[in-house]
C-alpha cells in the first residue's frame, strides 16, 4: 500500500492509492475458502466445489469489494493521520479503464482543503449591544390588558368605540363565512370606525378588505383565508353583529395578583408593574442577545476574508446531491449556501482557538433548563431533579431535540466569547424605539 498526495494549490489536492496483491489477496482467498465450504452449485455436493469454479463464479466480485473496503479504511486513515481538514468528502477520479485482471491498482482522489485564516473579532467599529427597558406607557398598557382579560363582559345595545363586537364574515363568492370577535382599535382607518359605531344586534355593514388591517395577517384571521389568498385581497365583505359586549375592567385586589403570580407573591400595583417590567425585560434580553449575535455573525462573515475552493465544492454538491443537478443548478445553491459555510469554518475557528467545547453534560444542563421553564409556565414551580432527569431523558432520546439543543448550547457560548472580546458598545432603550432603530417601524 502506497498513498501520496499532490498538493494543486493551498486549496486542491490530489491523493494517490496504489493498491498492491499482497494488500488484498489474503483477504480475497480467506472469502473465497468460505465460500467453497458453503457453495451450492447443481453437480457438486456441498463443499466439494472445485476451487477454480469458486474463483470464477465469485472472484471478481469479491475482489472488487474488498478492494474497495480497503481503499475507503486506507484513506479515511491517511486523512486522519496526516491531520489533513478537508471540506465535503474526497471525489474519486472516474476512471473507466480499471482492469480488475491485474494484480495491482492505482486509485485518485480530489481534495478540498480548509482554507487557512484568522478570525479577529475586535473590529474597528463596535457592534452594538441593546439592553431593552420596559417604559412606563407599556407597562401601563400590559396592566390594562390584564384587568381587560380578567374583567366582566357587560351586554351593550349599539356599539361603542372600546366594545368587543361578535359577528360573522361573509362572502358567498369566496366561500368566507367565519364568526369573529372583533375590537375597533385592529382596524387600519377611523372610517371603518365610523360604520360600526352607533349599529345594534342584527345590524349588517359592508366592508371593503383591502387596507381594512394594517397587517394582512389580522385579515386573515378574521376572513379565515390562505396565508397567500389574504395578502393583496380586494373584495367587499359582510360582517353581521350577533353580540355587542363592554368589557368592565378587573379590580386591582389581592385576589386578581393571587390569580396571576400566587398566593402572596405580589401585594401591591406598584410590585405589579415591577413584576410585568421584570418579566417583560427578561424577554427582552433574548431578543437583544438574538440581535447581537446575527450582527456579530454578519460582521464576522463579511470582515473574514478567505477563498474556498469554490470549483470542488460545486462539484461534490453535484455528486452528493440526492436528485441530479445541471452546472447551473449548482452553482446557484453553491452561492446559496457558500455564506452559511464561510461561517461555519469562522465559527469552528472560533471554538478551537478559544478552547469551547461542549459535552453530553452541557446539553443535558441545556435541557433541563428548558424543561424547567415550560413546566414553570403551566404552573409546576418546583419539579424535582428525578422529574426533571427523566423527561431530559426522554427528550435526548431523540437525535433531532439533541441536534437542535446541542447548537443552542454553541450559539450562546459563542454569545458569551462575542460580549467578553469583540467590540462591543451598549445602549439602552424602550421597546418602542428598539423596534423602530433595527427593524424601522413601529
Amino acid at each position: 500500500m502506497n498513498i501520496t498526495r499532490e498538493n494543486i494549490d493551498a486549496l486542491n489536492a490530489v491523493v494517490k492509492v496504489n493498491i498492491a496483491k499482497d494488500d488484498y489477496s489474503n483477504k480475497v482467498d480467506k472469502i473465497l475458502k468460505d465460500y467453497k465450504k458453503t457453495a451450492n452449485i447443481p453437480g457438486f455436493r456441498k463443499g466439494q466445489v472445485p476451487m477454480g469454479m469458486v474463483k470464477k463464479q465469485y472472484g471478481k466480485a469479491v475482489l472488487i469489494e474488498e478492494v474497495n473496503k480497503l481503499l475507503q479504511e486506507s484513506l479515511n486513515k491517511y486523512l486522519t493521520e496526516e491531520k489533513l481538514d478537508v471540506l465535503g468528502q474526497p471525489l474519486p477520479r472516474m476512471q473507466s479503464d480499471i482492469n480488475w485482471d491485474a494484480d495491482d491498482f492505482s486509485f485518485e482522489f480530489e481534495l478540498g482543503l480548509t482554507p487557512e485564516f484568522d478570525v479577529e473579532l475586535k473590529g474597528k467599529k463596535a457592534i452594538t449591544h441593546y439592553t431593552i427597558v420596559a417604559d412606563d406607557k407599556m407597562i401601563d398598557e400590559q396592566v390594562e390588558r390584564i384587568q381587560k382579560q380578567y374583567g366582566k363582559l357587560i351586554s351593550q345595545d349599539v356599539v361603542e368605540a372600546d366594545s368587543e363586537i361578535t359577528g360573522v364574515f361573509k362572502n358567498e363568492e369566496e366561500g368566507i363565512e367565519n364568526t369573529v370577535t372583533l375590537t375597533l382599535d385592529k382596524f387600519k382607518g377611523k372610517a371603518t370606525e365610523k360604520k360600526f359605531v352607533g349599529a345594534k344586534v342584527g345590524d349588517v355593514i359592508t366592508l371593503k378588505t383591502k387596507g381594512l388591517y394594517e397587517d394582512d395577517h389580522e385579515l386573515m384571521h378574521a376572513l379565515k383565508v390562505e396565508h397567500d389568498k389574504a395578502h393583496g385581497l380586494e373584495i367587499e365583505v359582510t360582517f353581521e353583529i350577533t353580540e355587542i359586549n363592554k368589557r368592565e375592567l378587573a379590580d386591582l385586589d389581592q385576589e386578581l395578583f393571587d390569580k396571576l403570580f400566587g398566593e402572596g407573591a405580589v401585594k401591591s400595583v406598584s410590585e405589579l408593574k415591577a413584576k410585568i417590567k421584570e418579566d417583560a425585560e427578561k424577554q427582552f434580553v433574548q431578543q437583544s442577545d438574538q440581535k447581537l449575535l446575527n450582527d456579530v455573525t454578519e460582521y464576522l462573515v463579511e470582515n473574514t476574508t478567505f477563498d474556498l475552493p469554490s470549483t470542488f465544492l460545486q462539484k461534490w454538491m453535484q455528486q452528493a446531491g440526492e436528485t441530479e443537478m445541471s452546472e447551473e443548478q449548482v452553482k446557484e445553491e453553491y452561492e446559496k449556501s457558500e455564506k452559511s459555510l464561510r461561517y461555519q469554518l469562522i465559527e469552528s475557528k472560533l471554538m478551537e482557538a478559544n478552547d469551547l467545547k461542549i459535552d453530553f453534560e452541557d446539553v443535558k444542563s441545556s435541557a433541563k433548563a428548558m424543561i424547567k421553564t415550560q413546566m414553570a409556565q403551566f404552573g409546576q414551580l418546583n419539579p424535582s431533579e428525578k422529574e426533571l432527569d427523566d423527561i431530559a431523558a426522554r427528550v435526548l432520546s431523540n437525535q433531532e431535540e439533541v441536534k437542535r439543543i446541542s447548537e443552542q448550547v454553541v450559539s450562546q457560548k459563542l454569545l458569551n466569547l462575542y460580549k467578553e472580546k469583540a467590540n462591543i458598545k451598549a445602549k439602552e432603550l424602550t421597546y418602542d424605539k428598539f423596534v423602530k432603530e433595527v427593524y424601522g417601524d413601529k
